[in-house]
């Protein structure tokens, strides 16, 4: 910056001064964050660009990645899920990096017969592995309303919070050997697909396709986030809230996590030994709450 002159550092401050002004006139339209990635006619956006929706049937699902690619953030959506039997379907929201060795950081909701609850799927990638699922049923019906899901991701943690409330934290313990995703700019997925093979316990409810087409409800995206340009590097965020570059948990989130992973968790594979007969992750001891 030293080197620049002077007027060459205003045209620059005015350059960005513009560039933020559309961002924020454009913030939360899905023409402007988001590709239709496969569906085709699946997927629509609707409301000058507020609202999308995918759909699924027995030929398609259908899906949206962002146009932008990030590296660390905190990245909201509201969804309403599938309503009735949603038996066989996933719905998806999640962060991920391309090729084998990719970093991925997931929500994703399996559906069921009616009046059975969805399962909250959630696992962490790094380089390729995963194999750290936590599940949970809400404390709420995600298809007769909006409810925003964020994916808080920073060099020392990710944060997964429903509501504001978060379920999950997985903290990065590389000095303990275990990867953590932080190298790697992601992008963001969104996805409406079948998977009656292994998605509802555990594949012996399938998909009723009487009453496709089932669809998936999305609104409000808002990625406070590094943008990572052409050049790999990362630019500002899009707006000036920065909490998300250091955020943990206070007293509060400590409460409401305990709260959430004692009432509403389902599986935790830090504590499936039969899964992990030789000792579970390094990890599961390094943690109150992964």
């Amino acid at each position: 910056m030293a080197q620049i002159n002077y007027l060459n550092f205003k045209a620059s401050a005015i350059t960005l001064t513009i560039s933020c002004l559309i961002l924020a006139a454009s913030a939360g339209s899905f023409y402007d964050e988001m590709d239709i990635t496969f569906g085709g006619e699946r997927a629509k956006i609707l409301n000058g660009g507020q609202d999308l929706t995918l759909s699924l049937d027995q030929y398609s699902g259908s899906g949206f990645q962002s146009k932008n690619e990030y590296l660390f953030g905190r990245f909201d959506m509201q969804l309403k899920l599938v309503p009735a039997n949603s038996a066989g379907t996933v719905t998806t929201f999640y962060l991920s990096s391309q090729g084998a060795g990719h970093d991925e950081i997931d929500f994703e909701f399996l559906g069921n017969s009616t009046g059975n609850p969805y399962t909250v799927h959630t696992n962490v990638f790094s380089q390729g592995k995963g194999d750290k699922e936590q599940q949970f049923h809400l404390w709420f019906d995600p298809t007769a309303a909006f409810h925003t899901y964020t994916i808080l991701w920073n060099p020392q943690r990710i944060i997964f919070l429903i509501d504001n409330i978060p379920v999950r934290v997985f903290n990065n313990h590389e000095a303990a050997g275990v990867p953590f995703p932080k190298s790697q700019p992601m992008r963001v997925y969104a996805s409406l697909w079948n998977a009656d093979d292994w998605a509802t316990q555990g594949g012996r409810v399938k998909t009723d396709w009487t009453k496709a087409p089932f669809t998936a409800s999305y609104r409000k995206f808002n990625a406070n986030a590094d943008k990572v340009g052409a050049n790999s590097k990362s630019t500002t965020s899009e707006n000036d809230n920065q909490t998300w570059r250091t955020q943990g948990l206070d007293g509060a989130g400590r409460n409401r996590i305990r709260w959430v992973q004692n009432k509403h968790m389902i599986y935790n594979y830090c504590n499936d030994r039969n899964r992990f007969p030789n000792g579970l992750p390094v990890e599961c001891s390094r943690s109150r709450f992964l």
